[in-house]
């Protein structure tokens, strides 16, 4: 059997005529560029962890840009579910839609005082993170096993040149300041596969608190008196791998 596309060039979903999340498939090419840049990895095009890189990277770009996951190529429709953290409630498609990318990865409880899911929807925390990080890059360190399910060891970074400014569930505005250093964490999805490659479930463990203490290392302050505003962040250039 040959390997769908979407295993072979990890940007080709970009170019299907799909319901995008702003009306046309978002811009990578900063995201890419960075990539090249700084990954830590050089796998071979058929090696099985670019495959498996690949898949991932189309499977991040169609949760977090393509607004009918009935148009998401890279799952298996019928059985897609995902996971955080062997936690007891999976996730459908239509719920990462809902919540977004980003608190799926973070989870239902967030972080207190820093990321608390009812007060940020999809829009709200990819501004967030984009604000903060103009790339978030995520690569494969090692595969272990192969299809139908294979456990992913990962790397996921960038460069915090931009402030941190969320809104609490309380209403009160948090702000801290950009530290211009690298964020970089690691976590292991486990994937589980059809006969086509599709993504049946994803299972990712990691600890979110790395990435908020990173983040938030020259200190938490609150706005006091200042009702939250949305920062005019592009959200045309790709952010979060599993994620990104």
């Amino acid at each position: 059997m040959s390997l769908p596309d979407f295993m072979l060039d990890p940007n080709v979903v970009l170019k299907d005529d799909a319901q995008w999340r702003f009306k046309t498939a978002p811009d990578y090419s900063l995201t890419n560029a960075t990539f090249e840049e700084t990954k830590t990895t050089n796998w071979a095009p058929d090696s099985l962890e670019g495959l498996v890189q690949n898949l991932v990277k189309n499977w991040e770009k169609e949760a977090s840009y393509k607004v009918d996951p009935n148009e998401w190529r890279t799952i298996s429709k019928e059985k897609y579910v995902f996971n955080l953290n062997g936690g007891k409630q999976n996730m459908s498609a239509d719920d990462m839609l809902r919540i977004g990318t980003y608190s799926a990865l973070i989870g239902k409880d967030g972080v207190e005082g820093a990321y608390e899911l009812p007060a940020m929807d999809f829009t709200k925390s990819h501004k967030l993170f984009k604000g903060a990080m103009k790339t978030f890059n995520w690569e494969v360190l090692e595969v272990i096993g192969g299809p139908p399910k294979v456990s992913i060891r990962w790397r996921h970074w960038g460069k915090m040149t931009g402030n941190y400014r969320a809104q609490l569930n309380s209403g009160r505005t948090i702000f801290a300041k950009a530290n211009n250093q690298l964020i970089e964490v690691f976590g292991v999805t486990v994937a589980q596969v059809n006969a086509k490659f599709e993504i049946e479930s994803v299972e990712t463990f990691w600890d979110p608190q790395q990435l908020f203490k990173q983040l938030l290392s020259e200190g938490l302050e609150t706005l006091e008196g200042e009702t939250f505003v949305e920062e005019l962040v592009p959200l045309t250039s790709g952010a979060c791998p599993v994620a990104h």
